[in-house]
């Protein structure tokens, strides 16, 4: 138990660190962008490598990525339906923030440290499917359905442009090629990744915390807790049946059983914003969710390991 409290109080450490350093010596936005490209196309791609050279060819674990992507599109179905009373900017921030998983960022990291290579290739394949949505799956479905942008055409050609320029993505995507067709990673790049999938918690967990912001209006709070308060009751029914109903080995059941309850994903503001919703709001939603995330989750590994 001591060990994984440790583990987790890292995390909070090293958000905290993210933080400060923001308020006191990174305070120009943009070395929180710089950071967050060297997350998405330097330390994630190389872990997301790393995970898989490890893996055993086992194709009894490729529904998670079906998982995966069902996991994140029956919420935003479900608020859709839901929230019909709603104003369109309202249900528009709904549906956007209560979809999807921040699992590069902060759940990989995160099942990096406590389930080692195996767990981070289950959290790798589940990514697959939920990437579907939170690169641009669920700006497109929301948008149609609201018709929130109307000036904007989502084309299938658009949204595979989208997904092509997503170096984490692309990186998920091929080496799932590589694990369908028996292909081993030489030795020689696995070599190379490692000292920067070794890397990529820290960058994640410091890129999180300076991202932290709390600036908004005292009577959005109201909203902002509902939609991280169904992001939690969709995660503990996705995490129970995922955990209960699934036939596949234990530590997968784990793995799955924790990652949804990941926080609200990093693209959710950018995509909040183009739906014509409140993109403050959405960030400062994503910066709460990591807490309720992490206390969370650090729960469950202490149950599990138990």
């Amino acid at each position: 138990m001591s060990t994984v409290l440790l583990k987790a109080l890292s995390f909070v450490l090293i958000i905290a660190l993210g933080y400060g350093l923001k308020k006191l010596v990174f305070k120009d936005p943009a070395c929180h962008r710089i950071l967050a490209f060297i997350l998405l196309n330097v330390t994630l791609p190389a872990t997301v490598i790393h995970a898989f050279g490890h893996f055993q060819r086992d194709t009894s674990l490729l529904p998670v990525v079906l998982l995966g992507f069902l996991c994140a599109l029956v919420p935003l179905l479900i608020v859709y339906l839901a929230s019909y009373r709603q104003t369109k900017e309202k249900r528009a921030f709904s549906m956007i923030n209560v979809t999807g998983f921040n699992i590069g960022a902060f759940s990989l990291p995160f099942v990096q440290n406590f389930f080692g290579p195996g767990g981070t290739i289950v959290a790798c394949l589940f990514d697959i499917g939920n990437a579907f949505m939170v690169t641009g799956g669920s700006f497109a479905l929301t948008s149609i359905l609201l018709k929130t942008n109307p000036g904007e055409k989502q084309t299938p050609g658009t949204l595979v442009r989208k997904f092509a320029g997503s170096v984490p993505f692309d990186t998920y995507l091929l080496m799932l090629i590589l694990v369908v067709f028996n292909f081993p990673v030489p030795d020689t790049v696995m070599t190379l990744v490692e000292p920067l999938a070794s890397a990529n918690a820290f960058v994640a967990m410091l890129l999180i915390g300076m991202m932290f912001e709390f600036r908004t209006r005292a009577d959005q709070y109201r909203t902002m807790f509902s939609v991280i308060g169904l992001r939690i009751l969709f995660g503990a029914i996705c995490s129970t049946l995922l955990y209960f109903c699934l036939p596949f080995p234990l530590e997968v059941r784990q793995v799955l059983a924790v990652v949804t309850f990941a926080p609200v994903s990093s693209l959710a503001p950018i995509y909040t914003v183009r739906c014509q919703s409140d993109g403050a709001l959405s960030s400062l939603t994503l910066s709460i969710s990591v807490l309720f995330s992490l206390a969370i989750m650090t729960g469950l590994v202490l149950l599990m390991k138990n």
